[in-house]
C-alpha cells in the first residue's frame, strides 16, 4: 500500500511540473508575438581618424521591427567623455528612431566605447559601439 501511494504521488508531481512547463512556454511564446524588437541599421559607428575639437555627435539609427510598442528607458556610457541621448517618446511598430552620442574631441588619442541600451525590447542591455582616433 505504501507504494501505490508513493507512485501516486510521484506521478501527480510529475504531472503538476509538467503542466506549469506547459504554461511557462505558451506564456513565453505569446509574449514573443507581441513584444518589440529593436533592430539598429550598425551596432558599431567609426569616427576613422578625426582633428582634435572636430564634431563628435554621431546618431545610432534603429527601427522598431516588433509589433508593440518600444520603449526606451536607459542608455549609459561608462566613460563621461561618451554623452548618449534616448528618444524621449515610445517608438510604434515600423517606426523609427535615433540615439544619438556625443563624444568629447577635445580628448586626443584613441576612441574605443560602449553604450549599453535599455529597452523593453530585451532583458539584456544592447551594447552600441564607437571607435576611431583623434589626432592635433
Amino acid at each position: 500500500m505504501k507504494k501505490l501511494t508513493i507512485l501516486l504521488f510521484a506521478s501527480l508531481l510529475g504531472f503538476t511540473a509538467y503542466a506549469q512547463d506547459s504554461e511557462e512556454v505558451k506564456s513565453e511564446t505569446v509574449a514573443q508575438e507581441t513584444s518589440p524588437k529593436i533592430e539598429f541599421k550598425t551596432e558599431e559607428i567609426d569616427y576613422g581618424t578625426i582633428k582634435k575639437g572636430a564634431d563628435g555627435v554621431r546618431q545610432f539609427e534603429f527601427t522598431n521591427t516588433g509589433n508593440d510598442v518600444l520603449i526606451i528607458s536607459r542608455v549609459y556610457s561608462t566613460c563621461g567623455c561618451t554623452v548618449p541621448k534616448k528618444p524621449e517618446a515610445p517608438i510604434a511598430p515600423g517606426e523609427s528612431g535615433v540615439i544619438e552620442v556625443k563624444y568629447d574631441t577635445k580628448r586626443v588619442g584613441p576612441i574605443r566605447k560602449t553604450i549599453s541600451v535599455y529597452s523593453n525590447a530585451g532583458k539584456e542591455p544592447l551594447p552600441l559601439k564607437i571607435k576611431g582616433t583623434i589626432v592635433e
